[in-house]
Order: C-alpha cells, then structure tokens, then sequence
C-alpha cells in the first residue's frame, strides 16, 4: 500500500496504485491475465516470488474484490481484475516503446477473429483516437468542493 502521503490524494491513479501499485503486484496480473495462471505455487514457479511476498499480494486482491479464491485454492480473476487487461496492455506498449532494446517479446491478440492486433488506445467519443499531447484534464463530478477551495493555481487532479 501506498505510504500516509497518499491519504490526501482525490485521484484515481493514487487509488489504484492503492491496489495493485506494490511490487510484483502487475506481473501477478499479467500471468493471471494472460497466462491463465491460477495456482499459487504455477505464481510462485513462474515469477520466482519469495512465498510470503505471494501470499500477501494474492490476499490483497482477493481482500480488494480484483481475485476470487474457489474451493480448490485456485485463484481467479473477477470482473474487476479482468478489467486491468487494458491498462496491462498499455504498460506493455509503453515499455516496447520507451524501456526494451528489442522487438516487442509478446503481441496482443483478439481471442475471437485470432487474427487482430489489440492495441491501448485513448480515444474521444467525439473524434475517435487522439495522441497523448492531445489529452488534457477536467474536474470531474467527484471532486469534494473542499479540494477545490484549497487551490490555488494549476489542477490537482489526475
């Protein structure tokens, strides 16, 4: 979990490095995501995670609502955790792009047709996709009033 320092935060991303933002908490996503994985030790032996480091990741999901625990201990994925295969994607395209030295080592690819490319891509609803540079904030519905009284210059929000 993140440190006191995040207590103040009226932001999204703080909430979600929250629940998955700890080390190895991604790499424990991406095998649970897209290689099925659902057995502690398959984790374990897969990642080479110290068991305490784990079990304490895998608690937190279960605790958080993204992982479901059935009856045999396997761990599964719910609806929430299946929902953070796009930011994977995302992180993934990045690190292609800006952190590795070579070709992409894995391609996304769309189960149904088995043939599409699937790619991250941030879009307006008006436009279709737009580049990054191209993105800017609003305050939205959910900022407290009170977050906003103590401004003063710039956004705070993310």
């Amino acid at each position: 979990m993140l440190g006191k320092a995040y207590d103040t935060q009226v932001c999204s991303i703080a909430r979600s490095l929250e629940l998955v933002g700890e080390r190895w908490s991604l790499l424990i996503l991406r095998d649970a995501l897209f290689a099925r994985v659902t057995r502690f030790g398959d984790f374990q032996h897969n990642l080479g995670i110290a068991s305490n480091v784990l079990s304490s990741r895998l608690d937190s999901f279960v605790a958080s609502g993204i992982m479901e625990r059935d009856d045999s201990a396997d761990y599964r994925l719910s609806e929430k955790g299946h929902a953070l295969a796009v930011a994977l994607v995302a992180l993934t395209e990045w690190g292609d792009a800006w952190a590795s030295p070579i070709e992409p080592p894995i391609l996304y690819r769309h189960t149904v047709c088995g043939a599409g490319a699937v790619h991250a891509v941030a879009s307006c609803t008006t436009c279709g996709i737009v580049p990054a540079e191209e993105i800017a904030v609003r305050i939205g519905p959910g900022m407290p009033p009170e977050y906003l009284a103590g401004r003063r210059g710039g956004s705070r929000a993310t």
